[in-house]
C-alpha cells in the first residue's frame, strides 16, 4: 500500500501540493475569518470542567434553568467618598441611559434609595474602605444571542464612561473595573488565541533554524514546515467542527494546535530524513551521478517508495500508538476531557496525513537537490557544524559511540537512569489536584483585579462557597436548613430563595477564601452527608472538583487498561517480541512519573512562579494531569517506535543485539532528539503565554519530551536491551505462528 502511495505522489506531486494548499487556506478562512457564521474563538466556551450527571452539574442546570434573570455587569468604582455630593449629577443620568438600553432589566446603585449612601439597604453597594460603590446592571433573561451581545456591549461602554465623569465632577482621580461573568469569558478566549500567535511565533522560528542544522539546508528543512503549517489549519478546522458537536474549552485548542504541530514536525522530519538516506543510498550505488534537478530519473521514485514503505509505515504505526493513548481520554465522562480525546485523535489523522501525503510530494519535486550542499552550508563557521548533524549516510558517530558506552557499564547506566527519575518524580507524592476557575486568569489581568477588589471591598457582594439545591417547598427546605448552620464546617447560610416553582437554593459559605481548598471541599462532604426528605444536589467549584475526581477514578482503570492492552498488542505486532513492549511501557511509566513531579514542584509549590510568572492555586488542574499522562505516554511511545523500527531492522537484517541495538540508535538518535527538541521548543514557546493552563500543559509536556528523549531514550533503552540481549525478541513459537499474518513489519 505504501509503495502504491509513493508511486502515485512521485507521478502527480503539484495535484498533492494543490489539494492541500486549498484545504489548508479553507480551514484557515473557516476559522479565523467566520465565515461560517462565527470564527472558531467565537465558539469556545470555559470555566470549571463539568461531569455531565454528577451533583454539580445536575445543580448548577436547575439553578441556571430555573433562573429568572440575565447576565449582569458590574462597575466597581475606586477612589471616591460615596457621599460626596457631587456624584447623584454623575451616576443619575448614567443610571437613566443604561435603563432606556434594550434588554435591560435594572440598574441599581447607592444613589437608587432615599438617603443614598445612608440607607442601610444599600451597605452592600459601599467599599469597606469607604472609598468607592458598585453600580449592578442585570439584563433581561431569555435574551438571544445576538441581542444579549449588543446589550452587553452598550452596557459596558457606559459604565466605562462613569469614572471619567465622576473624576471631573470631583476633581481627583476616580478609577473603575467593570466585570461580569460574560467579560471573563471573552478574557479567556481572547487570551487563547493570543497565546497560540505567542507560541507559533516562537516556535516556527526556532524549529526552522533546528531543522536547517539537522538537514543541512533550507530546502529540506521547509518541508516538515509546510507539513506543520498544513497541519495547523487542519487543527482548527477539526476543533471547528467538533464545536458542533461537542462543547470546546478554551484550552482546547491551543493544547490540540501544539500537539499537531509537533507530531507533524516529527513525521515529517522521519519521512524526509529517511528520503535523504535512500537517495544517498542509490546515488552512491550508481557511482555518484551527476546531482540533477530532474526528478524522472527513476532514482527519485525508487527512493520515495522505499521511503514510504518504511518509514511511511513507522509514523502510521507511530500514529497509531498515539492516538490510542489520547483516544483513552474519551473513556472518561468529564466533557472537556472527551473534547481533548476527539479533537486529539483527529489532529494525528492530520498530522499523519501531511507527512505521508504533502511532504513526499514536496520531495518528490525537490528531487535530487537535497543531497546537494544547499546555500547555508557555505556559510563560513556553518558548514562544520552541518556536517556533523545533518550526515545521513554513516554507520558510526554520537549515537553509536554513546550506545557502545552505555554497553560497556549497562548495569550502572540503568540503575543511574532510574535512581534519577525516581528523585524527580518523588514530588507526585504530595499531587493536590484542584478545578480552579478565575485563578487560571494571567496575573495582570483586568477581570482578575476586579475580582480581587470585590473579594476584598464588598464581600456581601461575593459569591457564596456553594449552594445547596432542594426540590421541596419554600417553608420545606428553610426549616431543614438549618441543620447546615449546625454543622462546623459551614460558616454560615444566606436566605434560601425560591428557585422557580419547584426548587430552593440555599447559599452557603465556609470561613476560607479558597473556594476549592481543603475546608471548601470538607463543606461538601458534610453537607452532602446530610438526610433530608427531599432530593438535593450541592453545587459550587469545590463540589465540581469532588465530582471530576470521583469521575477520574471511577473509569481511569478502564482508561489504561485499553491503552495498556492496545499498545502492547501493536508493539509485539511491529517488534514479534512479548518482552520489548512489556520494557516500553515500564519505562514509559517511570518517564511520565518523573515529568510529573517535575510539574508538581514547579506549580503546585511554586519554585518557578517569578521566572515563568503566575500565581500558585495551590494545587495541579486535574484535566492538565489527565492530558499529561495521555500526551505525554502519546509522545514517549513516538519515540520508541522511532528507536524500535531501526533497531528491529537491523536485527532481522541479521546483526546480533548489542550491534541492533548500536546501529538503530545510531540510525534513529539524531531524529529523535531533533524532533524532541523542536516539540520541547514549541511546547516551550506556550509556556510564555499568560493562561494558567496552558502554562501548565506546555511546561510539563516539555519536560516529558525532555526526560524522555535523553533519559529514556539515548541511556535507559540500550542499558535495558543490552542487558536483556536476545531475551528482548522472545515471544511463545506458537504465538509467532498464529500472529504471523497480523504482523506489522517496518
Amino acid at each position: 500500500m505504501f509503495d502504491h502511495l509513493g508511486r502515485r505522489i512521485a507521478e502527480h506531486p503539484r495535484t498533492t501540493i494543490l489539494v492541500w494548499v486549498l484545504l489548508a487556506g479553507a480551514a484557515f478562512v473557516m476559522t479565523l475569518s467566520g465565515a461560517t457564521g462565527q470564527t472558531l474563538f467565537d465558539r469556545l466556551s470555559t470555566g470549571a470542567p463539568g461531569v455531565p450527571g454528577s451533583q454539580s452539574q445536575v445543580g448548577s442546570d436547575i439553578i441556571a434553568e430555573q433562573s429568572t434573570t440575565g447576565p449582569s455587569l458590574t462597575l466597581a468604582v475606586n477612589g471616591v467618598d460615596p457621599t460626596d455630593s457631587s456624584i447623584p449629577r454623575v451616576v443619575t443620568p448614567a443610571r437613566r441611559d443604561l435603563s432606556a438600553i434594550a434588554g435591560v432589566a435594572s440598574v441599581i446603585d447607592p444613589y437608587v434609595v432615599p438617603d443614598g449612601p445612608a440607607n442601610p439597604a444599600v451597605s452592600g453597594l459601599l467599599a469597606r474602605n469607604g472609598r468607592g460603590f458598585l453600580m449592578v446592571v442585570e439584563l433581561q433573561h431569555g435574551l438571544s444571542s445576538a441581542a444579549e451581545d449588543v446589550a452587553l456591549a452598550k452596557v459596558q461602554a457606559r459604565l466605562e464612561a462613569v469614572p471619567p465623569a465622576l473624576t471631573a465632577a470631583v476633581g481627583s482621580t476616580v478609577t473603575g473595573q467593570v466585570g461580569g461573568t460574560t467579560l471573563i469569558v471573552k478574557e479567556i478566549t481572547d487570551q487563547v488565541e493570543k497565546d497560540l500567535q505567542t507560541g507559533e511565533a516562537i516556535a516556527l522560528p526556532v524549529a526552522l533554524v533546528v531543522m536547517v542544522l539537522v538537514f543541512g539546508g533550507l530546502l529540506s528543512a521547509g518541508m516538515p514546515l509546510a507539513a506543520a503549517v498544513a497541519s495547523i489549519a487542519g487543527g482548527l478546522g477539526s476543533v471547528l467542527g467538533l464545536s458542533y458537536l461537542l462543547e470546546m474549552d478554551a484550552s482546547v485548542v491551543n493544547v490540540v494546535t501544539v500537539l499537531g504541530l509537533g507530531l507533524s514536525i516529527d513525521y515529517g522530519l522521519l519521512i524526509v530524513s529517511r528520503f535523504r538516506e535512500e537517495l544517498h543510498a542509490l546515488v552512491d550505488a550508481d557511482g555518484g551521478q551527476r546531482v540533477r534537478r530532474r526528478r524522472g530519473d527513476g532514482a527519485v521514485q525508487i527512493a520515495l517508495e522505499r521511503t514510504m514503505h518504511t518509514a511511511g509505515r513507522t509514523v502510521l504505526f507511530s500514529a497509531l500508538t498515539v492516538a490510542i493513548s489520547i483516544a483513552g481520554l474519551m473513556v472518561f465522562r468529564p466533557s472537556i476531557l472527551r473534547a481533548f480525546g476527539s479533537a486529539g485523535v483527529a489532529v494525528i489523522l492530520i498530522a499523519v496525513a501531511t507527512a505521508t501525503t504533502l511532504v513526499p510530494a514536496l520531495l518528490a519535486l525537490a528531487g535530487r537537490r537535497l543531497i546537494k550542499p544547499g546555500l547555508v552550508g557555505r556559510i563560513p563557521g556553518l558548514a562544520w557544524l552541518i556536517r556533523r548533524t545533518g550526515d545521513v549516510t554513516t554507520e558510526d558517530g554520537v549515537f553509536s559511540r554513546l550506545a557502545q558506552r552505555v554497553q560497556r557499564r549497562p548495569w550502572l547506566v540503568m540503575l543511574g537512569a532510574i535512581a534519577v527519575l525516581a528523585v524527580l518524580a518523588s514530588p507526585v507524592l504530595q499531587l493536590q489536584l484542584r478545578n480552579s476557575t478565575v485563578e487560571l486568569l494571567p496575573l495582570h489581568s483586568g477581570q482578575r483585579a476586579y475580582l480581587t477588589t470585590i473579594a476584598e471591598q464588598y464581600p456581601a457582594s461575593e459569591s457564596a462557597t456553594g449552594w445547596v439545591v432542594a426540590e421541596g417547598s419554600l417553608d420545606e427546605v428553610t426549616a431543614w436548613s438549618t441543620q447546615l448552620i449546625d454543622l462546623p464546617e459551614v460558616a454560615s447560610i444566606d436566605p434560601p430563595q425560591q428557585l422557580g416553582t419547584s426548587y430552593v437554593v440555599v447559599p452557603y459559605r465556609v470561613d476560607t477564601a479558597d473556594p476549592g481548598g481543603p475546608k471548601a471541599v470538607d463543606a461538601v462532604r458534610a453537607v452532602r452527608g446530610l438526610d433530608a426528605p427531599f432530593d438535593t444536589w450541592v453545587t459550587g467549584q469545590a463540589a465540581n472538583q469532588l465530582d471530576f475526581l470521583d469521575a477520574l477514578a471511577a473509569r481511569m482503570w478502564w482508561a489504561v487498561g485499553i491503552v495498556v492492552a492496545a499498545t502492547f498488542v501493536l508493539l509485539f505486532l511491529m517488534t514479534r517480541s512479548l518482552v520489548i513492549p512489556l520494557k516500553a511501557l515500564l519505562t514509559n511509566a517511570l518517564s511520565l512519573s518523573a515529568s510529573l513531579g517535575v510539574l508538581v514542584w514547579v506549580f503546585q509549590d511554586g519554585h518557578l512562579e517569578g521566572i515563568l510568572s503566575f500565581r500558585p492555586t495551590g494545587g495541579i488542574e486535574t484535566y492538565v494531569i489527565a492530558l499529561v499522562v495521555a500526551f505525554g505516554f502519546g509522545l514517549a511511545m513516538d519515540y520508541e517506535v522511532f528507536l524500535l523500527s531501526r533497531i528491529k531492522e537491523q536485527w532481522d537484517a541479521g546483526a546480533t543485539n548489542d550491534e541492533a541495538v548500536r546501529r538503530g540508535l545510531q540510525r534513529s538518535g539524531r531524529i529523535i532528539t531533533s524532533a524532541a527538541l523542536i516539540v520541547i521548543v514549541v511546547f516551550t514557546g506556550f509556556v510564555f503565554g499568560k493562561l494558567l493552563i496552558i502554562k501548565e500543559v506546555g511546561f510539563s509536556l516539555a519536560v516529558a519530551v525532555l526526560v524522555d528523549a535523553t533519559l529514556v531514550r539515548m541511556l535507559l533503552v540500550p542499558a535495558t536491551m543490552t542487558i536483556l540481549g536476545r531475551a528482548n525478541w522472545w515471544a511463545p513459537r506458537w504465538l509467532l505462528r498464529v500472529t504471523r499474518r497480523a504482523t506489522i513489519q517496518h
